[in-house]
């Protein structure tokens, strides 16, 4: 590991996990010291070996008997699993990033208050439901006070994983709880449709805002400028639809992936993949000053 990077181990190692690792390499800031499965020899492991990673199974049991010091960790298991997970590991000292949808850590969206993941040790990242609609519901609330908001979220069935199911509870009461977190609503509505549609439809968000005063060309510019922050980080990240009617927005946007082993379907995992390594390098930066002023 050089000098100038820290530390990580991710728990799980399916098709989430492994792009983490892939970003990991492409990083700066991060050093990939171990990847954590619950069976040994599985097909991820193996991937996650032939990427040079050292790797182990027996989930966060193998972690703490690695002999390693991990500055971050990421949880790529379930929500289930999770809280087990911060409670063996909040006392050494490493960053928890929780890419499963519990609402028990900070929670964080890039583009939203992405500056304010380096003052946590606990770091949720709602969901990518959330994930992709709260950089455009934020902007809105900035200028208008909604009423109500609702997200539907649209995921191809071949990019839903067995957690990801098991989680759908957890899922809708996360992200209703950020929509009303980061926009000030009374009244959020969060759903999650699962297409098994061939081919597989691209992740798509359709969120709809009630609000007084809107009008179709701010809304559209606030909009915009939210989808263009977005797009640095997720560049398959677009708006296909803006409308105004009365007193009601409503915005689709879709997430494209655009990573190597991802299929395009699949945006739903690189946009929590994306802000997952964001908030890791926050820390990155913020634990070594130098690597820092390099940035700006």
């Amino acid at each position: 590991m050089a000098s100038s990077t820290v530390n990580a181990a991710v728990l799980g190692s399916g098709l989430l996990g492994l792009d983490l690792v892939e970003r990991m390499l492409n990083s700066p800031h991060l050093s990939c010291g171990l990847v954590v499965g619950r069976t040994a020899n599985s097909r991820g492991l193996t991937q996650a070996a032939e990427l040079g990673c050292t790797t182990a199974a027996g989930g966060v049991t193998a972690l703490l008997d690695s002999g390693q010091r991990f500055d971050v960790v990421f949880d790529a298991t379930n929500a289930f699993e999770h809280p087990g997970h911060w409670a063996r590991l909040a006392s050494t000292g490493a960053v928890l990033i929780d890419l499963t949808p519990t609402s028990a850590g900070a929670l964080i969206a890039p583009t939203v208050n992405g500056d304010q993941a380096a003052r946590h040790q606990h770091i949720g990242l709602v969901s990518c439901g959330g994930q992709a609609s709260l950089p455009v519901l934020h902007a809105l609330a900035q200028h208008y006070r909604p009423r109500y908001v609702e997200m539907v979220a649209t995921a191809a069935s071949v990019s839903v994983g067995r957690a990801s199911r098991l989680n759908l509870d957890e899922y809708v009461e996360t992200t209703q709880d950020a929509i009303r977190r980061f926009t000030g609503t009374g009244v959020a509505k969060a759903m999650l449709n699962i297409s098994a549609a061939a081919p597989p439809p691209p992740f798509r968000i359709a969120t709809t805002v009630v609000a007084p005063g809107v009008e179709q060309g701010p809304v559209r510019g606030v909009v915009d400028e939210a989808a263009a922050a977005m797009r640095a980080l997720v560049p398959g990240y677009r708006i296909t639809s803006c409308t105004v009617a009365g007193d009601t927005v409503c915005v689709v946007a879709e997430v494209a992936a655009t990573r190597n082993r991802m299929p395009m379907h699949a945006g739903n995992l690189e946009v929590i993949s994306a802000a997952a390594i964001y908030a890791a390098e926050q820390h990155a930066l913020a634990k070594a000053p130098a690597l820092k002023e390099l940035a700006r």
